[in-house]
């Protein structure tokens, strides 16, 4: 399977030519054009490498870096048109892999996505993207099952979805319209009710089972958390 790079790139036409650089190259390529799509993006799908822009749209590279830093260690070398001293030191000590200004050499961008991939190749465990266990809830995408201290949960795959988010991203508060996206694949409404239906049958569920009800929780005027 060829490795998963995200291009977060706000210029349309340098972003067409790194997915076609890429393609070209032999990756799967996935594109973002302002920086909450890309952070939705770069915390929400199993990806190989990130190369982020640092001046966005909506929120900048360096606000991304912080956020996926959190959760992820999702290899990330970051563009500007900047290039100076203080901004590569920066990047760097946010968390980035790597540091390109432009214009940079496309020869010299696939030779570094593929040096930093080398690197991390013995440390990828193909479970990792398939499992996932907190306070003793313990999810498999495979067979799309929950169990909670050794129970199973019967969920529905929307449940599920919606559960694995949050547990991909724990202790963060993940917003509404990230969610409707994320999980339902659809642009939140403040009229619709239904993702709060979802959550509230997943945590009955899992209060039910034994979960402290403290540890899914809603984070008023705002989206849900699981601490």
């Amino acid at each position: 399977m060829p490795p998963r790079v995200l291009i977060v790139e706000d210029d349309i036409t340098l972003n067409q030519q790194l997915q076609q650089l890429l393609v070209n190259a032999g990756f799967d390529t996935v594109v973002a054009h302002d920086g909450n799509d890309g952070l939705t993006k770069s915390i929400s799908l199993s990806l190989d490498l990130i190369l982020l822009d640092v001046s966005l749209p909506e929120k900048d590279g360096y606000q991304i870096l912080k956020t996926i830093r959190q959760t992820r260690v999702t290899p990330v070398i970051m563009l500007t048109a900047h290039g100076a001293e203080e901004e590569r030191i920066l990047g760097l000590k946010s968390g980035a892999d790597d540091y390109l200004s432009k214009p940079f050499n496309f020869t010299e961008l696939i030779l570094r996505i593929e040096a930093i991939l080398r690197r991390l190749a013995p440390q990828i465990n193909d479970d990792d993207h398939h499992y996932l266990s907190r306070h003793g809830i313990e999810l498999n995408k495979h067979k799309q099952t929950v169990s909670f201290a050794g129970q199973t949960i019967p969920f529905t795959p929307i449940q599920f979805k919606l559960l694995w988010t949050l547990m991909q991203n724990p202790k963060q508060t993940l917003s509404k319209p990230q969610l409707y996206r994320l999980v339902l694949e659809k642009e939140f409404s403040r009229y619709d009710r239904s993702l709060d239906m979802h959550m509230s049958r997943v945590r009955r569920k899992l209060v039910s089972a034994g979960l402290p009800a403290d540890h899914l929780q809603t984070v008023h005027g705002t989206g849900y958390i699981l601490l």
